[in-house]
C-alpha cells in the first residue's frame, strides 16, 4: 500500500534519526575521510529505479478536473497522473504525514496535489508556480523517496541526488527543508557554495551524502578538485531555472548536466517559462510533463497593490522616511539597484531610529546569513537588498 520495503532497510518508513545533522558520522566512510583524499576514479553505474507512484487512492477525474480548473491549473504533455487531495494517498511515510499535521498543514497546496504524482512517477518534469506556493516540498520528499530507495551509497561514489540553485540563501533554505524531512527516511543532506570554507564541504561530500543542494559555481570547483563525482545522480532538479538563466549560469549548467546519468530523472522548477527556459527542458529533459499554475509569464503578484511615485532622486530619503513613520514594527525590504545604495540606505536608516540591516553579494555568506536570519525572527524588522533577495526566499509576514 506503500513503497514497500524499498526505502524501509533506510529505516524510512520507521521515521529512524540518522539525517546529516544526527547520524552521517555513524555512516560515513572512515578511510575517506582520513585520507580526505581526491578521487581518482569514479565508480561504476549501478541499476535504479524511477518509479515510486504508488497511490493507495487518486481523484477520479471529474475531482481531479475541478482542482486543475480551481487552481488555474494547466498541464502539458500525455498520461498524467491524476492529482491527490490528501497527504495519506501518496503512502509517505507516518511519521511525514504527522509532521505536516504538527505544522498545520491540512491539504496539499495546488502544485504539491499535482506535483507529488508527476515528480513519483519517474518521468521527466516542469514545475511552473509562484514562489511561496510550496514547490520546494514538492521536490524534496519525491528526491528523498528516490534516494532512499536506491542502492547504498559506496566508498568515493557522489550524491544520488542533486539539487541547483541560483544563491547561497536559496541553497541554504532548500537544505533546511531537506534536512527537516532527511531524518525519517535515513538520508543525508548538504548545502555547498562559494563564499563559505570549500574543505568542510569537501569532507560533507567524502563522508557520504545522498542529497547534495548547491550553485553551480562551487559545484563546479567540487567536482573538478575530484571531490563530488556526479555520475550517482539519477534525481536532478534545477530550482528558480529562470533565475539561474538571468544570472548567466547556463555555461555552468551546460557543464554539469551531461556529468550526471544519462538516464536520470529531471525536474525543473521556475516562476516563468521563458524562451531560454524551454530551450535548456528540450536539450535536457525527455518527453517531458508540465504542470503550470496560473501564468507562466513574469508579471506583479496579483496579491499585492502596487503604487509608483515619482519624485526627485534627492527627496528619496524623506519619502522612505514618511513610509516607514506609521510601520516602525512591520517586516519591510527596501530593494536598491545597487550594493553601495543599499549600505547608504542602511546607514541612514539606523541613523533615524530604524531596525534595519542591507544584503548584497559583497558581504561575507555569514554576514548574509545572519542578516537572513535576524530578519526571519524578527530581531531586524527592515530588509535592504540588491535583487539578491528578489525570488526564492521564504520570508513570512512581511508587510
Amino acid at each position: 500500500s506503500s513503497y514497500g520495503g524499498r526505502y524501509d532497510k533506510f529505516g524510512g518508513s520507521r521515521g529512524g534519526d540518522y539525517g546529516r545533522r544526527s547520524g552521517s558520522k555513524d555512516r560515513s566512510f572512515g578511510s575517506r575521510d582520513e585520507k580526505f583524499k581526491p578521487i581518482s576514479k569514479e565508480n561504476e553505474p549501478v541499476p535504479f529505479e524511477k518509479n515510486f507512484y504508488v497511490p493507495t487512492k487518486t481523484l477520479n477525474q471529474e475531482e481531479a478536473d475541478r482542482l486543475r480548473r480551481e487552481a488555474s491549473m494547466r498541464l502539458t504533455g500525455k498520461d498524467i497522473n491524476l492529482p491527490v487531495n490528501d497527504f495519506e494517498s501518496l503512502g509517505f511515510p507516518q511519521a511525514v504525514v504527522d509532521n505536516f499535521r504538527r505544522k498545520g498543514y491540512t491539504a496539499p497546496t495546488p502544485i504539491q496535489a499535482q506535483g507529488w504524482p508527476m515528480a513519483l512517477s519517474g518521468r521527466d518534469m516542469v514545475g511552473i508556480a509562484d514562489t511561496g506556493s510550496g514547490k520546494t516540498i514538492s521536490f524534496a520528499l519525491p528526491a528523498l523517496i528516490h534516494a532512499a530507495a536506491q542502492t547504498p551509497l559506496r566508498e568515493n561514489d557522489g550524491p544520488i541526488v542533486l539539487i541547483l540553485a541560483p544563491t547561497r540563501e536559496l541553497c541554504n533554505q532548500i537544505e533546511e527543508v531537506v534536512a527537516e524531512y532527511a531524518s525519517f527516511f535515513n538520508m543525508r543532506s548538504v548545502a555547498v557554495f562559494g563564499g563559505a570554507p570549500i574543505v568542510p564541504q569537501k569532507r560533507a561530500i567524502v563522508r557520504g551524502t545522498e542529497i547534495l543542494v548547491a550553485t553551480p559555481g562551487r559545484l563546479i570547483d567540487l567536482h573538478e578538485q575530484g571531490f563530488c563525482p556526479l555520475g550517482r545522480v539519477t534525481f536532478l532538479v534545477l530550482d528558480e531555472a529562470d533565475r539561474m538563466l538571468d544570472m548567466g549560469f547556463e555555461p555552468q549548467l551546460q557543464q554539469i548536466i551531461p556529468k550526471t546519468h544519462p538516464d536520470r530523472q529531471t525536474l525543473m522548477w521556475s516562476a516563468t517559462w521563458p524562451r531560454e527556459v524551454r530551450r535548456l527542458a528540450a536539450d535536457f529533459m525527455k518527453d517531458f510533463i508540465q504542470v503550470t499554475i496560473g501564468d507562466d509569464s513574469l508579471k506583479a503578484n496579483a496579491k499585492i497593490t502596487q503604487k509608483v511615485e515619482v519624485v526627485h532622486w534627492q527627496d528619496k530619503k524623506n519619502k522612505l522616511l514618511s513610509y516607514l513613520k506609521d510601520r516602525s514594527h512591520d517586516k519591510i525590504i527596501v530593494f536598491c539597484n545597487m550594493k553601495k545604495t543599499c549600505d547608504i540606505i542602511e546607514s541612514f536608516l539606523i541613523e533615524n531610529g530604524y531596525n534595519g540591516a542591507a544584503i548584497h553579494g559583497d558581504k561575507t555568506q555569514s554576514a548574509r546569513d545572519a542578516v537572513i536570519n535576524a530578519f526571519k525572527n524578527g530581531r531586524r524588522n527592515i530588509l535592504i537588498a540588491t535583487d539578491v533577495a528578489a525570488r526564492g526566499l521564504d520570508v513570512k509576514d512581511v508587510k
